[in-house]
């Protein structure tokens, strides 16, 4: 089954530059950081973010119960139910460059890095998402631009979580 999520198929390409800009073997692009960067960088949430805890909320506002550090399921979802065999991914629109969304921004600083980077993400999400279905998993991914409206968010999450009867 293909995977069914909005954005591009990453460029096999891009996919390469990036894992030899961060294996430390031979690159094209020169990459620099500077410590105004790396401290920004360094502040970036991974778990806990403000778009997780509302998908968190309307999760529990429908019913359903989940666990979070999920690292045992491919791509270690963001909220997954064994039983029910449902896992949730909330994606940040520029982390993983959410198609004709105005926060998906590319950097303009080392560009090449980051289109690789992003091509990366994508490919990689859109193994985990692959991967779980193998499984039995319905797979949801929530936009965190989809969280500003938690009425709208509830009904996606229902329409989404309870279409197999879940």
């Amino acid at each position: 089954m293909p995977v069914m999520r909005s954005g591009v198929v990453a460029d096999g390409e891009a996919v390469q530059r990036f894992k030899r800009a961060t294996s430390g073997g031979p690159s094209t692009h020169e990459f620099s950081t500077t410590a105004g960067t790396s401290r920004r960088m360094g502040k970036v949430r991974q778990r806990g973010t403000a778009p997780e805890l509302i998908v968190r909320r309307a999760v529990r506002r429908i019913g359903l119960h989940y666990r979070l550090r999920n690292r045992d399921l491919p791509g270690s979802p963001d909220l997954a139910n064994r039983s029910r065999r449902f896992a949730v991914f909330v994606h940040g629109c520029f982390w993983h460059q959410h198609l004709h969304c105005p926060r998906a921004t590319v950097p303009k600083r080392n560009r090449g890095f980051w289109v690789a980077k992003f091509a990366a993400n994508r490919a990689r999400d859109d193994r985990s998402v692959e991967a779980l279905r193998q499984l039995g998993y319905t797979v949801l991914v929530v936009w965190e631009c989809e969280t500003a409206d938690p009425d709208a968010l509830t009904a996606q999450l229902t329409r989404g979580l309870f279409r197999h009867g879940r």
